[in-house]
């Protein structure tokens, strides 16, 4: 029986087993393990820091304006429109009637007025005409919003695009409208076919073409070939300047309302005791003052440019 057992054979191969007994056996197997182990910790890591580098530089759709998805992006640098003459070859024209500029000399301000019913105005923008004086299309100077499309029995058909900031460009003498109001133009959109108007008949085929800073005209070649920020920029200069003006002359009136000598006191004095005729009075003559100022803060053309044209 014992014999038996002997001779059974071990289920171990010889081979494996003579392997097993080496001493460099066991070390191999453990560092093997561990280089496996650790080559996926490290491939398993590479892979979670790619998505969450990933993930770092996209935006989120919850937030608005921030998705690359659903919506065209914007260039932060988009560059700005220059305002443009309003035809589509700016070569083939010229001015006939320039801007009336009350800086100008007399020569200038005079070939800028505009006879109409027996009266001389001066030209609140530029008239274009073409070098062969034939009709040409007439296009938008900016990109906008049309606020004004109707013909007017005077001035023609007329266009008013609003280009927000208070700038609005005016188009007159138009043959014909392409827009209608409330239209969204692109700058270079053909917006009417020049024509002829009451106002301005000695033009012939023609587009008065004006530029408005809050609502008061600017000579357009001024700003041609310029960004539309030059005119908000300007217009800011301006009301600062104006600003400080009025406060110097402010400071001035009152340093000198301060500095007044006793005797214009006690005049000042009598003069805030005078009897009610006198104050009605001065009342009358401070209202016709007010209107005389009035009066000459309106600045019209020199009579004697109109009578140079006659």
């Amino acid at each position: 029986m014992r014999e038996e057992e002997k001779k059974q054979p071990s289920p171990m191969k010889p081979s494996l087993r003579r392997a097993l007994r080496k001493r460099w056996v066991f070390p191999a197997v453990y560092l093997t393990s561990a280089a496996i182990i650790l080559a996926g910790a490290l491939w398993f890591q590479n892979k979670h820091d790619g998505n969450s580098k990933k993930d770092e530089y996209e935006y989120s759709q919850d937030i608005p304006g921030t998705s690359s998805k659903d919506q065209e992006s914007v260039p932060v640098n988009e560059s700005l429109e220059r305002v443009t003459m309003p035809v589509l070859d700016p070569n083939a024209v010229e001015i006939k009637t320039p801007f009336y500029d009350y800086a100008a000399s007399k020569e200038e301000q005079e070939a800028a007025l505009v006879f109409y019913n027996n009266t001389y105005h001066p030209n609140r923008g530029i008239d274009l005409v073409m070098k062969d004086g034939k009709a040409f299309d007439v296009t938008a100077s900016l990109s906008g919003t049309v606020t004004k499309a109707k013909k007017d029995p005077i001035l023609g058909y007329v266009v008013e695009i609003d280009h927000d900031h208070g700038v609005v460009t005016v188009y007159q003498s138009l043959a014909d409208l392409q827009v209608k109001e409330g239209d969204t133009v692109k700058q270079g959109q053909v917006i009417g076919k020049a024509g002829q108007s009451q106002f301005n008949q000695e033009a012939g085929t023609h587009v008065h073409f004006e530029i408005r800073k809050d609502g008061k005209p600017v000579n357009p070649l001024d700003y041609v070939d310029k960004p539309v920020t030059a005119l908000t920029e300007s217009n800011a200069d301006n009301a600062t300047e104006k600003k400080a003006n009025d406060q110097g002359t402010n400071q001035s009136q009152t340093d000198q309302q301060g500095t007044q000598s006793p005797s214009d006191q006690s005049q000042t004095d009598q003069q805030s005791t005078q009897s009610p005729s006198d104050q009605s009075q001065s009342d009358e003559q401070q209202t016709d003052d007010t209107n005389t100022n009035q009066d000459s803060s309106y600045k019209t053309p020199d009579s004697s440019i109109g009578m140079a044209r006659t």
